[in-house]
Order: C-alpha cells, then sequence, then structure tokens
C-alpha cells in the first residue's frame, strides 16, 4: 500500500502561483506513474496531469498546458504541481494519486487508471 500526502494549497488571487507537492511512502517510488485530478464543488473529478516513471513524459488538460507544471523528485518520493497564472476556474481540491499496477500509457486521465489517492488540498483562486 502506498500513501499520500498533499500539500501547498491556499487562497491566491488570479494570476498568482502556487506549488503543489505529494510525498509518497515505499520504496518504489520512482517505478510509479503519478497523477494530479482536480474536483470543483458539484462537479466530477478531472484529470490534470500525468508523469510516468522516468519523468520524461507528461500529459496535462488542455485548460492547464503552459500554465501548470508536473514534475518529480524520485530522491524524495515526491511529486510537484506548479500552478501559475491561476484562474477563478482552477479553484478546487486538487488529488494526487498513483498507479502501482503494471504500467500503460491508456487510460492515465480516468480515476480508475490509479490505485492510491491522497486526501486532497484546497486550491481556491479569487478574482
Amino acid at each position: 500500500q502506498v500513501q499520500l500526502v498533499e500539500s501547498g494549497g491556499g487562497l491566491v488571487q488570479a494570476g498568482g502561483s502556487l506549488r503543489l507537492s505529494c510525498a509518497a511512502s515505499g520504496r518504489t517510488f520512482s517505478s510509479y506513474t503519478m497523477g494530479w485530478f482536480r474536483q470543483a464543488p458539484g462537479k466530477e473529478r478531472e484529470f490534470v496531469a500525468v508523469i510516468w516513471r522516468s519523468g520524461g513524459l507528461t500529459y496535462y488538460r488542455d485548460s492547464v498546458k503552459g500554465r501548470f507544471t508536473i514534475s518529480r523528485d524520485n530522491a524524495k518520493n515526491t511529486v510537484y504541481l506548479q500552478m501559475n497564472a491561476l484562474k477563478p476556474e482552477d479553484t478546487a481540491v486538487y488529488y494526487c494519486a498513483v498507479r502501482t499496477r503494471i504500467d500503460t500509457h491508456w487510460g492515465y486521465s480516468a480515476a480508475t487508471f490509479y490505485d492510491y489517492w491522497g486526501q486532497g488540498t484546497q486550491v481556491t483562486a479569487s478574482s
């Protein structure tokens, strides 16, 4: 079992920046694909970004491309989400997720692709 703990959320004005962190337990973090999702009130959880184990391959949802950057530090068992130029529509609870099953590049934007989730951290961008 893998435990994930997110941090770094908060309240910022539109146009501001935040960096989320997700610390993972376990000795094989470097072999896991990691993702970020978000869920706004009254809406379904949606995919934000994914990074494969090497860190060389990443994907983003269209609305955050050019503003958000996912990265990982395998030595620290941590994945990050740098969020710049935040908009009010980015306001949501952000969740970190990990896939521990056999890796694949298919289906990464679905919640079912992942096996464990963090507790979430609130991000609010005020207008």
